[in-house]
């Protein structure tokens, strides 16, 4: 039984609609992701930070974009593929990249790939990743910054992939057109 509401600007309890309003004003709405974790304005502030934050660290668009892919894809969130697979596109990520992360095939570069990798060891191994994948890795170009930072964008996507799993969040209008089903 699904109990979750969505809240609107109007209903949402007082401590999240500042965020929300925020959201309706950048983004020209109040996504249902959002709506949904309203209800819990310290759910919804501490997942807006670590969007924040996590799209402060080292990685670029598209490396920002394979690390979210990944987890939402291994954790199958019917929201968040579509979410962030308009998100990619607004961030100018290549076309091909976003459509390879969307159906859990080859990267086209191998330092991409080994960021899927990793990112997908430690979803799977619950970050006991094995010291050759983590070897592999930093082989890679990357190193324990990334490792923290992959830690991070994990932190975001768990919330945001268990919440909607747990509501059933609606995909958003503008993202319908990129629905997602594993």
């Amino acid at each position: 039984m699904n109990n979750f509401k969505l809240h609107t600007l109007d209903s949402a309890p007082e401590k999240s609609k500042a965020i929300l309003e925020g959201a309706q004003k950048q983004m020209g709405m109040v996504p249902g992701l959002y709506a949904v974790m309203a209800e819990s304005p310290e759910t919804l502030k501490a997942y807006t930070q670590l969007h924040q934050l996590f799209t402060q660290t080292s990685f670029d668009a598209e490396e920002l974009t394979v690390v979210w892919q990944t987890i939402n894809v291994e954790h199958e969130c019917h929201y968040c593929v579509p979410a962030h697979t308009g998100i990619a596109h607004s961030m100018k990520v290549n076309a091909e990249l976003i459509e390879a992360l969307r159906n859990d095939t080859a990267m086209p570069t191998e330092k991409l790939q080994a960021l899927k990798d990793f990112t997908l060891s430690m979803v799977r191994n619950r970050g006991n990743v094995p010291e050759a994948e983590v070897t592999a890795f930093y082989n890679a170009g990357y190193g324990p910054q990334q490792v923290l930072e992959v830690i991070l964008g994990l932190s975001q996507k768990v919330i945001s992939n268990y919440v909607n799993h747990m509501a059933d969040t609606p995909v958003d209008k503008v993202f319908e057109k990129f629905a997602w089903h594993k």
